[in-house]
């Protein structure tokens, strides 16, 4: 069933009508239709319809229906427009009503008219006419006099029925609960502010969200809508679309970083809604965000700003971005492919979008990104973001964590940590949860381990690892006949002496270093160079070989002239033996 109009409303259209108002101001005085102003107009014009007699009245005479008491009259009240004399249009000042019973019903539907009582009038003019049931215009509240009391209650936040109870204990109230609660409830009504409009000026901020695309016609007769992300410059209105398939962090900054090269630059911060590609705990005083998202800000210089949870209007640009978009360029629109799509997005920007007058700037969206805001911009970065994969991995107990099937090495002191991880074709990072690197690594094949040098613990190297020449150094604090040994040892023996400055090493952990001293002394002068000799000195405390030096004279000695005259008398003897052997064997 239709809506009907209260019979005061329906007289006062049919009175300010009959006063000379046009039908356009009586709908914007009394808030209903310009048609249903208009239809009993004409209803009020039509001669076949006389009006009726009231019952009990003299049925066989039919005349026009006469106006109620108060109307027409120059002692009556009259309705007047609010407004001042020179700001009302020409004609009547307002039609005249009869009671303020009606009155009371226009107020509330056009706040616009006033009532004028006539001179001599009093209060209780038109009461009788009123019905008996009807309250009157106003009345004091019995809770009026406790005001101030109750406010004070209201502002330590206490409920009307807590607020009743102590009226009644401290003051005696005896009023109902009911009327403190009235009173309660219209203490604390407020009027709404209005909002406030924010500009921006040029390069200063850009806002982004997603939209539904238009669909994509499959091979295999399937529609697919895919998401039209849009982002829109917030001074000179100028934007950039792409439709992508999925909202992941990956497409995200894929396509802002499309757009910031489709503007020639990067404005300084970005307005966005709390998208899970971007934002991954929304708060309003302090979100978190995506690393991945946090690093790509880092690398163009710019600076994210999520919204205020379900608070669409902190970002109204973008949100008529997105209806204009799919209302204009999309609406009734279907593509073979998302290449395709994006095509048609971007001319669609360029001839559509850019050459239209904004209905809030009234001034051409091209025109002032070109003449005024692109210059304003950041500038571009020399390289592209470069793009990565990022994860959280745990520390494994051997200080590497895994990536493609491929081992990297962490400082020792993030040992059953979680850590976020980086990578991409050429290297790895590897972050704490503050996402400051503690370390990089060129990336490996699967399987293969990357380790530094520095993420050892020194307890897990080995001397051997540390290599000849940290041994003889720690060798030559046992004392210098020990470094000696070991040098002529190692210069001997080559790469199997590291073990044997190992041992060598060990000793003076069950040892004194003086035995040890000795014991290398005394192999070093019989050319030992074994380890198990200088044990065996050390357990014996043999004492080392004695060096003799040759002497001239001794008395148990002849001189060397005796030896001489030995030597010449035998060396005769055996030449004359010789000749006498010779002759004899001639004969």
């Amino acid at each position: 069933m239709a809506n009907q109009l209260k019979v005061a409303v329906v007289h006062a259209i049919e009175v300010l009508l009959e006063r000379g108002w046009s039908q356009r101001r009586v709908a914007g005085a009394l808030g209903v239709d310009r048609g249903t102003v208009a239809r009993y107009a004409r209803r009020a014009r039509e001669p076949a319809n006389p009006a009726k007699a009231p019952p009990g009245s003299d049925g066989a005479s039919t005349r026009p229906a006469v106006a109620p008491v108060g109307i027409g009259g120059a002692s009556q009240g009259t309705w007047t427009n609010s407004k001042p004399a020179t700001q009302a249009p020409p004609g009547p000042t307002g039609p005249e009503i009869e009671s303020p019973e009606v009155s009371g019903r226009l107020r509330s539907a056009a706040p616009g008219l006033r009532y004028a009582r006539p001179a001599g009038a009093t209060a209780t003019t038109g009461v009788a006419e009123a019905s008996s049931n009807s309250r009157p215009a106003s009345q004091t509240s019995k809770c009026e006099p406790f005001r101030e009391v109750i406010k004070a209650k209201i502002d330590q936040g206490l409920s009307a029925k807590r607020i009743y109870q102590d009226l009644v204990s401290e003051y005696g109230f005896g009023a109902k609960y009911h009327s403190v609660r009235r009173f309660v409830r219209r203490l604390g009504r407020t009027h709404p502010l209005p909002f406030r409009r924010m500009e921006c000026a040029p390069g200063e901020e850009a806002q982004v969200d997603f939209g539904t695309g238009a669909p994509i016609l499959q091979p295999n007769d399937k529609r697919r809508r895919p998401h039209v992300f849009r982002i829109v410059l917030s001074h000179s209105r100028k934007g950039y679309s792409e439709a992508v398939f999925k909202q992941s962090t990956e497409s995200f900054i894929g396509a802002l970083e499309n757009a910031f090269r489709h503007f020639g630059g990067v404005p300084k911060t970005l307005v966005v809604d709390n998208l899970k590609a971007a934002v991954l705990k929304a708060d309003w005083f302090d979100p978190d965000l995506n690393p991945k998202i946090q690093s790509f800000c880092e690398h163009y210089g710019t600076v994210i700003l999520p919204t205020k949870p379900r608070t669409p209007r902190h970002k109204g640009k973008i949100e008529a971005g997105v209806k204009y978009i799919q209302a204009n360029g999309l609406k009734g629109r279907s593509f073979s492919s998302l290449e395709e799509e994006n095509r048609f997005l971007l001319e669609w920007e360029t001839s559509a979008a850019d050459t239209r007058i904004h209905g809030t700037t009234r001034k051409q969206v091209g025109k002032v990104f070109y003449e005024v805001e692109r210059e304003t911009l950041l500038p571009l970065p020399v390289e592209r973001f470069p793009f990565f994969h990022e994860a959280q991995r745990s520390v494994h107990r051997d200080g590497h964590v895994e990536v493609d099937k491929a081992y990297y090495s962490i400082p020792p002191e993030y040992l059953g940590r979680r850590v976020w991880v980086r990578w991409e074709s050429h290297t790895v990072r590897i972050f704490d949860q503050r996402m400051q690197q503690i370390a990089i690594h060129v990336k490996r094949d699967p399987g293969r381990f990357a380790t530094e040098p520095a993420h050892i613990t020194s307890e897990k190297i080995n001397s051997v690892e540390r290599g000849a020449a940290w041994l003889l150094n720690k060798v030559s604090l046992i004392g210098s006949h020990a470094q000696q040994w070991a040098e002529a040892m190692l210069a001997e023996r080559g790469i199997q002496g590291v073990r044997v400055l190992q041992g060598l090493r060990s000793l003076a952990d069950r040892h004194p270093c003086e035995s040890i001293e000795k014991a290398c002394e005394i192999a070093h002068t019989h050319g030992a160079y074994r380890l198990r000799f200088i044990r065996a000195l050390i357990k014996r405390q043999a004492p080392k070989q004695e060096q003799f030096e040759f002497i001239d004279a001794h008395p148990i000695i002849r001189s060397l002239s005796d030896y001489d005259e030995l030597v010449h008398a035998s060396f005769q003897k055996g030449v004359y033996q010789n000749e006498s052997c010779i002759e004899e064997c001639l004969s």
